[in-house]
């Protein structure tokens, strides 16, 4: 799988060598570039756009989200607790399934609550009433499978035969709305207008009973808006007829967009072999920090990448003993040699937030760096205590 991202913009320019290694380094003017493009989507289609924190949650950024954006989407109770503690504007709350001990604070903290099965919803009823009863103002939504698959990768799109991802469109009765303020759908990933329209012209016939009755529809994320290419007018447009046709108010949740090109990952070679091909060791990890290098599977862009073939590959892996920690063939920029930095590109997202510390692998430093101002900032960097704490 090859990543659609991969625009260097201003860390063509930027030297490696300014930040520690392993790092992530942020481009604060390219995150506000691209909350801009869906603040402008928003105003010209009169919908709401919530950013997605299982996808970027660099709270250090929130007040650039919350300058453009109406707030932001959870996936569970400490993503609530995030938001609520950093964000501004709107928390809508989703998770495949909620503990009950949780949902009383989950309520408090989220302006909807959505719920993944109609079962689910009315095992919660009792929890729900209680919370109402003592004041607190939320609305309760349902998530729904459209039972459309448009992914290229199975285990990454929700409508996978047997995902466990909302509630089979197909099961979907008047009696599974009694209490539901909104419907939640999330069908896409790393994708443009055309997936999204087959999607809605599913989900368009099975909710069309009950339009005048909902108070809002949620899009989802996996909308790739700020990438050149997505078809933006035309989006504007399509959100402009759901809203018309369905009375709702209609909600997006992109999380990969918020960030997209907008973070590089740099490291540094520490060994060169030869078996068979030239073989590199990295202080980059795949497993410890970019998991979907193995899980999708993808190879990340790499910044400065050289293009002749004459030019000799190398294979580049991480520093754990895992055989599958490969990142990938690289011709690079800069001599195959112990010390020479790299870096891989479009990294703010998704690879931040799931990093680990497998084999006790260190975490990458976090950087924050304005391109327009060359401001740049150390967030924050992680020693031994940061592994030693997390086990026992």
């Amino acid at each position: 799988m090859e990543t659609k991202a991969g625009d260097p913009g201003a860390f063509a320019q930027f030297d490696l060598n300014r930040v520690d290694s392993p790092a992530f380094v942020v481009d604060a003017a390219k995150l506000r570039a691209n909350c801009k493009i869906l603040a402008d989507i928003r105003d010209a289609a009169e919908i709401k756009v919530l950013g997605a924190l299982k996808a970027f949650s660099m709270w250090s950024t929130a007040h650039i989200i919350g300058e453009y954006l109406d707030g932001v989407c959870t996936s569970g109770l400490w993503e609530a607790r995030l938001a609520s503690e950093f964000y501004d504007g709107e928390i809508a709350t989703y998770s495949a399934a909620y503990k009950p001990e949780e949902l009383e604070e989950i309520c408090r903290l989220s302006d909807h609550v959505i719920f993944n099965s109609p079962d689910q919803l009315k095992r919660a009823s009792l929890i729900l009433e209680n919370a109402r009863a003592g004041g607190q103002d939320f609305d309760v939504g349902l998530r729904i499978n459209p039972m459309v698959p448009t992914g290229k990768v199975a285990k990454y799109d929700p409508s996978s035969p047997g995902s466990r991802l909302g509630f089979p469109l197909d099961q979907l009765t008047e009696e599974h709305l009694e209490g539901v303020d909104g419907i939640h759908f999330h069908n896409l990933c790393e994708q443009d207008l055309e997936p999204l329209k087959r999607t809605w012209d599913a989900v368009f016939d099975a909710l069309e009973p009950y339009f005048g009755q909902l108070k809002w529809i949620n899009m989802g994320g996996g909308h790739h808006i700020t990438r050149a290419d997505y078809q933006r007018d035309e989006l504007i447009q399509f959100l402009r007829d759901a809203k018309a046709d369905t009375g709702a108010e209609i909600i997006i949740e992109p999380g990969e967009a918020v960030a997209l090109d907008a973070g590089i990952l740099v490291g540094t070679l520490l060994d060169v072999q030869w078996n068979g091909m030239p073989v590199g060791i990295t202080d980059v990890s795949a497993t410890c920090h970019m998991p979907d290098v193995i899980e999708a599977p993808y190879r990340p862009a790499m910044l400065g990448e050289v293009t002749d073939e004459e030019h000799v590959p190398i294979r580049l892996g991480g520093p754990s003993c895992l055989a599958g920690d490969v990142i990938g063939d690289y011709r690079l920029p800069v001599p195959a040699e112990p010390g020479a930095r790299f870096a891989f590109l479009d990294q703010a997202h998704y690879s931040m937030v799931k990093t680990n510390t497998f084999n006790g692998v260190q975490l990458p430093s976090i950087y924050l760096w304005d391109s327009e101002i060359d401001q740049l900032e150390l967030v924050k960097s992680f020693g031994y205590e940061d592994f030693r704490n997390r086990l026992s």
